[in-house]
């Protein structure tokens, strides 16, 4: 049971924001509104909401297909790992920029987008275990509405929004981070976190604390003792998915697919006009951006596994290797193809690509919870399949021959990041919402220990996989990868 309904302390209605009275822990009623109610239409917030772009936001969500509710459960999930009186402390990212004015876009921290759905810099959530079973307590302090800096930066939520639509029990501005944060660091039984606050790091908390205080002040208020890593609560919490992130993985796997099948009817001969036209079908197949710089490498640039210079021409007779994906809601797809750049196969490069197309098909097949493999065991799988694909076309694969043509490992968990909850073990047995790429590769050096026909070609085909009980969800089917299929685009 919620303190409150979600811990609203207030409640959009018919697009205008009403004052909510908690009645009984759960239970809320909306007071008469007052003479200073307004439309939800004369608001601004840092990021879109329901009330202001309902174009891209049911009723209900805080960011695209997840709700305020899952968040909220998501951090109920973290307090009751947590021990009794402990805190997680979180960061949001801050704007990085090019040259002094000149930002990059900004990306917000997964783990601290996964627990909050805010999505601006300056910014720091505390979550509290208070000991009462299923309840926390949710501190968020952001940056305060300021008009003159949102005339140049855009509009931010504030602290008010930070109560109201981000249902944080506690706000403030964290300009006074400084005076509100000591406090329950003081009083925590242990704090989990990343943040590196005691070194010369400078982060985001040390920037604000060491404003009124020098570092052997705050280890007076903080015992490094108590001090925990943050990341392998999370990597429990975040590495099996829910149904609305499958949802959302989908929905990017989906649009992703369409753009590379797009990609794959066009002639291009230069990479950088493939990369832009690819891009630019992320957005319009729906998209939000693109999810990682893409690699797009013609004939022997596919050598290198993160070719992302795509500055190079693509050239008749050669095969192009794609590895790309794009976002939705923050989440992300992951897919690589390979594909000739005159529309046809020759011979050697229809057997190599049949060759690691059969090992992807056996790998994807075995991404089911009632298989009880782990990444780990699925990539000596891919390894010997790749093997002995290589030794029936003629390749002496003795010795570190593998290492050197498959160098990389098949998968990877994927999520709201492109390698998701880093440090989460491979060997661990995949589970019914793991998702994972599975992506066997064949990457053939141009010398003599190879067959001639083979020298200089690189193949890879990747694809996004949710794990089920019995049968994976391939997240990615729309980008084309048959032989027959790819050829006939061109048709």
């Amino acid at each position: 049971m919620w303190k409150r309904s979600l811990s609203l302390r207030s409640r959009w209605h018919s697009g205008v924001l009403l004052r909510w009275r908690p009645l009984w822990p759960g239970i809320t009623q909306p007071r008469r509104p007052f003479a200073s109610v307004v439309s939800a239409a004369e608001l601004q917030f840092g990021q879109p909401v329901h009330e202001t772009h309902p174009h891209i936001l049911r009723p209900g969500e805080l960011t695209p297909g997840i709700t305020a509710q899952e968040y909220a459960q998501r951090r109920s999930r973290l307090a009751n790992r947590l021990p009794k009186n402990a805190i997680a402390v979180l960061a949001a990212a801050e704007v990085k920029y090019k040259a002094p004015g000149i930002f990059y876009e900004y990306h917000q921290d997964p783990d601290f987008f996964y627990l909050t759905g805010f999505n601006e810099p300056s910014a720091l959530a505390v979550i509290a275990n208070d000991g009462s079973g299923d309840n926390h307590i949710f501190h968020l302090y952001v940056r305060e509405k300021d008009p003159k800096a949102e005339l140049w930066e855009g509009a931010r939520s504030g602290t008010q929004a930070a109560i109201d639509v981000f249902n944080a029990d506690e706000s403030g501005n964290i300009e006074r981070i400084s005076e509100l944060l000591p406090p329950l660091l003081s009083g925590a039984s242990e704090i989990y976190t990343d943040i590196r606050t005691f070194d010369s790091s400078r982060s985001l908390l040390s920037r604000f604390l060491y404003g009124n205080f020098g570092e052997s002040e705050i280890q007076k208020i903080v015992d490094p003792r108590k001090v925990k890593p943050l990341r392998p609560v999370l990597n429990e919490l975040r590495v099996v998915k829910s149904d609305s992130e499958v949802v959302n993985m989908r929905l990017a796997g989906q649009a992703s697919g369409r753009a590379f099948t797009e990609s794959m009817r066009q002639h291009f001969s230069k990479e950088k006009d493939l990369s832009a036209f690819l891009q630019y079908q992320f957005k319009v197949q729906g998209c939000d951006c693109s999810a990682f710089v893409p690699v797009v490498a013609g004939g022997r640039n596919a050598l290198s596994i993160h070719y992302t210079r795509n500055d190079d021409v693509l050239r008749d007779g050669e095969l192009v290797l794609v590895d790309a994906g794009g976002e939705y809601g923050g989440y992300i797809t992951d897919i690589t193809r390979t594909w000739p750049v005159n529309g046809k196969f020759t011979g050697p490069q229809r057997d190599l690509y049949t060759a690691v197309l059969n090992v992807h098909r056996t790998c994807v097949s075995l991404c089911r919870a009632s298989s009880g493999l782990s990444l780990d065991r699925l990539h000596r799988i891919a390894e010997e399949g790749l093997r002995d694909q290589l030794q029936q076309l003629g390749f002496d694969v003795s010795g570190d021959a593998m290492r050197v043509l498959f160098p990389h490992h098949l998968g990877h968990y994927i999520g709201l990041d492109v390698h998701d909850s880093a440090g989460y073990p491979r060997h661990v047995n995949l589970l019914a919402g793991h998702c994972v790429t599975i992506e066997p590769g064949v990457y053939v050096p141009d010398d003599d220990r190879w067959p001639e026909p083979f020298r200089g070609i690189g193949i890879r085909v990747e694809d996004s996989v949710c794990v089920g009980d019995d049968h994976p969800i391939v997240l990615s089917p729309e980008a084309v990868k048959e032989i027959d299929d790819i050829e006939a685009l061109r048709l």
